[in-house]
């Protein structure tokens, strides 16, 4: 069974909702990374998404955008991101892995390759923000031979679109809850509550709801809604104000605490 699956299923017969953060890999460095992950799952993560930094994003907000310049000035690549996997499964990461790229990168690489990645390096998922579900077959069917789930994001402007959408999910639905790019909200689009309904009965997969959340008050809003909520700029932006700390060796594991505590609070 793929662990994203796996970990729904145990959740849901605990009653919790999946915290999913999302990290730019490679920001500060990839070592660091390894060590952030580490301590999102020992903050309660149930799932993380694996952010590839890219130059030129649709779907970033400022957050996330200088956190993928921090990352490029390393020149990371789509390999060394989903390398990033396998350290952190040497380490003794158990959580499932879902890898968030635009589409670009994993042409260069080629999707032969890029697929036999992500098989070899246990990745169990894959966003890919600007390939829509019109254009997605070949790497659909790629994707499911290769047990890795290509899970869809979906806004609430995506009207009839919804249904067709949720129905080829695979993993969850990605519910977008703001319009625009990602960031740090302090509210959420008009309708964001019918939204919801809406893709939930279009499909029996598990939905989690995104763009914005930043706060224990906004997850537990949504956690009745949604079966995983996901956390990204705020996540990345406690990052970003550890980097002090996470770039001195005598004083990382302060860094690292900083960010376990924010997270954990998180968690419902």
């Amino acid at each position: 069974m793929n662990r994203i699956d796996e970990t729904f299923q145990q959740l849901q017969e605990r009653k919790e909702t999946a915290l999913i953060p999302f990290i730019s890999v490679g920001d500060p460095d990839l070592e660091t990374t390894v060590r952030i992950i580490q301590t999102l799952e020992e903050a309660g993560a149930d799932m993380i998404e694996l952010g590839v930094p890219y130059s030129d994003p649709l779907a970033d907000g400022p957050v996330i955008q200088r956190a993928s310049g921090r990352a490029l000035r390393h020149r990371i690549t789509v390999e060394d991101c989903i390398g990033v996997a396998s350290a952190a499964r040497a380490a003794g990461v158990k959580l499932p892995f879902i890898l968030f790229s635009y589409f670009n990168p994993v042409l260069r690489l080629g999707l032969d390759r890029f697929f036999q990645l992500l098989q070899d390096n246990g990745i169990s998922g894959l966003i890919l923000p600007d390939l829509p579900i019109e254009e997605d077959g070949e790497v659909r069917a790629m994707a499911e031979a290769a047990d890795i789930h290509l899970i869809p994001l979906v806004a609430p402007t995506s009207n009839d679109r919804v249904k067709r959408i949720a129905e080829h999910a695979r993993g969850f639905v990605y519910c977008v809850s703001s319009l625009g790019v990602t960031g740090v909200r302090a509210d959420f689009h008009d309708g964001i509550d019918e939204f919801l309904r809406t893709v939930r009965s279009a499909t029996d997969t598990p939905i989690a709801v995104g763009f914005g959340i930043s706060s224990r008050e906004q997850v537990e809003r949504f956690s009745g809604q949604a079966d995983g909520v996901i956390v990204g700029s705020a996540i990345v932006r406690r990052i970003e104000e550890s980097i002090p700390l996470l770039e001195d060796p005598s004083r990382r594991e302060e860094g690292l605490r900083e960010i376990y505590d924010f997270v954990r609070q998180l968690k419902v």
